[in-house]
Formats: C-alpha cells, structure tokens, sequence
C-alpha cells in the first residue's frame, strides 16, 4: 500500500459530505430505508473526546475528495465509540480502511482512550472481517439495532 495521508477533520466539513452521502447510500442499499445517519451529531466528534479522520485524494477536478474516513466519539468513562467508517468503493482493497482505524487508535489512545467499542450490521461481512483480522473480539450489541455486530479493542499496548 502506497503512504497514505490522513487528514483531521471536523465531520462537518465540506470535503466530507460526499463521504457521508456515499455511506448513507451504502446503508440503504444493504438495509433499505433506515435512520442511522441521525444516530450521532457533528459536535459528537470534536476533540478533546471525539476525532474525524479521512483520506484524502485529489479529483478528476484536481479537488480534494474523502475516499475512506472514520471517527470517534465518547462512549463513557475511557471508552470510544467508532462511527462513520466508509471506504468509497472505487478505493476500496487498498488498505484504506486498516489505515483510518491505526489512526483512530492511536489518536483514541492519545486522548486517554482505554478502550475502543464499535458496531457494524449484519449485512456488512467485510468490515466484520477486518475487525475480526485486527484482534477485535464480539461483545453485545450496544446500540439501536439488536441484530448489530458489536466488537472491542483493549487499546493499551497496541502499536
């Protein structure tokens, strides 16, 4: 895999919308009509206890374009949450999502963060996977969807 430049970004700037779009139009695809891009605010991932993070490829037009991207938020007490992890799917088989969540680690870990928790549906093999290939390990499901697939990482001692 080629350097890859990941970029801090707050979730309302304007070189994410077509991220965010791309992945509602993701989850509509898989899920039919669903409300999961209202299940977190923009402030949610500010720091000092949230970060937005993506990669950043210059356009057709020579603009910038978000082709993968994630964030954290606070879950509680020294616990994340990952939300809003999206590879474009012309981008996608380029490590790009392994790339976004070594950052959200390390800068979890940076903010005081012990532990990282996520939730990804049942219709998404392949992020299961990826978490699975990382060490993550099944938990119950936390939030609004009972048939999520929930995953934890101890983010103490990883690299």
């Amino acid at each position: 895999m080629a350097a890859v430049e990941l970029r801090r970004v707050r979730l309302g700037d304007p070189v994410v919308e077509p991220l965010l779009a791309g992945l509602a139009e993701e989850y509509h695809a898989r899920y039919g009509a669903n409300d999961e891009m209202n299940h977190a605010e923009e402030h949610q991932f500010d720091p000092p206890t949230g970060l937005f993070l993506v990669v950043v490829s210059a356009g057709l037009d020579g603009e910038d374009m978000a082709v993968a991207g994630g964030g954290f938020r606070r879950h509680g007490p020294g616990v994340c949450e990952v939300k809003r992890m999206w590879t474009h799917p012309g981008h996608r088989r380029q490590g790009l999502a392994a790339a976004v969540l070594d950052g959200l680690e390390r800068e979890a870990a940076a903010a005081g963060y012990h532990q990282l928790v996520l939730e990804t549906g049942p219709r998404q093999p392949e992020a299961e996977a990826l978490y699975t290939r990382r060490g993550y390990t099944r938990v119950p499901a936390f939030g609004p969807y009972e048939q999520s697939r929930a995953f934890s990482v101890e983010l103490t001692g990883r690299s």
